[in-house]
């Protein structure tokens, strides 16, 4: 159903750049599917392309990686320390708002190549999603937990580890998927700013030389990069996450048939008093 889906999607894409349908959207303006199909094995074929791709998931992933270790921190600190709160708390919020894209300028003046601006805006996109994800997530945490594991002698490093990341980490994940998709968004936009290759440095390149069909490679690209980098993100979670409950659907699994017939009711087994033995009893 999956690909069915994706296939009708392409299908009407070709049907309508196709025939130059121009009702009120004006597809005689777009490439066809096959333009497109053919410019991407062009592409496929020559060493720009994998460069390209290189560049971008290089720059997307350093800043990422920092943007996981240090917001994932930093939200632990700041949900867990009072004075962490009181220092970094108003900090956090002033600079939180403020569009990482809208800090190009100050990655240009602040950073000495255009290699680590890009890292820094994908860096900035990233880190506040996942501080916050993460503060809510420690907040949200039962007490009792902590208060029984202290019980048993366990310290702040053991509290830590047993208790506030484990219960944490379903938090921390949601919150690390967002990061990412507006990490893509920034990543690409910052290279078509300042960029020198990567995937959105070329799309916007031929954009001004009106190669439309290689805008809409890199607009392909990109979606496929951002598909299997989250869905590497998600993966990770449900591996960590294993002991939480799930819900009966799982994707890609068909739901189990019903046997055809009547229904029958099953009598429910007579109630009976099993004698221990004195000594088993605790």
């Amino acid at each position: 159903m999956r690909l069915g889906s994706l296939a009708t999607a392409l299908g009407v894409w070709q049907l309508l750049t196709g025939l130059d349908v121009d009702l009120w959207l004006r597809f005689s303006q777009f490439p066809t599917v096959a333009d497109v199909a053919r410019a991407f094995a062009d592409r496929l074929s020559g060493p720009d392309y994998w460069t390209d791709l290189t560049d971008s998931l290089t720059r997307i992933l350093t800043g990422f990686l920092l943007a996981a270790v240090l917001g994932v921190a930093t939200g632990v600190l700041v949900a867990r320390s009072r004075l962490a709160e009181d220092l970094l708390g108003p900090l956090v919020e002033v600079v939180r708002p403020v569009p990482a894209i809208a800090l190009v300028p100050v990655a240009i003046l602040l950073l000495p190549t255009n290699e680590q601006g890009i890292v820094f805006i994908t860096f900035t996109a990233a880190f506040f999603p996942v501080l916050v994800s993460t503060r809510h997530a420690v907040r949200a945490l039962t007490p009792v937990w902590e208060e029984a594991v202290r019980t048993m002698g366990a310290g702040r490093l053991r509290i830590l580890g047993s208790v506030v990341l484990p219960g944490a980490l379903p938090g921390i994940f949601g919150g690390l998927s967002v990061g990412l998709g507006v990490s893509w968004i920034c990543v690409i936009s910052a290279e078509m700013i300042s960029g020198q290759y990567g995937v959105g440095y070329r799309t916007w390149q031929d954009y001004t030389i009106v190669d439309y069909p290689g805008v809409f490679v890199g607009m392909v690209t990109i979606g496929v990069l951002g598909w299997i980098t989250s869905t590497a993100v998600e993966v990770l979670g449900r591996r960590l996450t294993r002991w939480l409950p799930r819900t009966s659907y799982v994707p890609g699994a068909r739901a189990p048939r019903r046997a055809r017939g009547p229904l029958t009711a099953v009598p429910a087994a007579p109630a009976t008093e099993k004698e221990v033995p004195h000594d088993q009893l605790v």
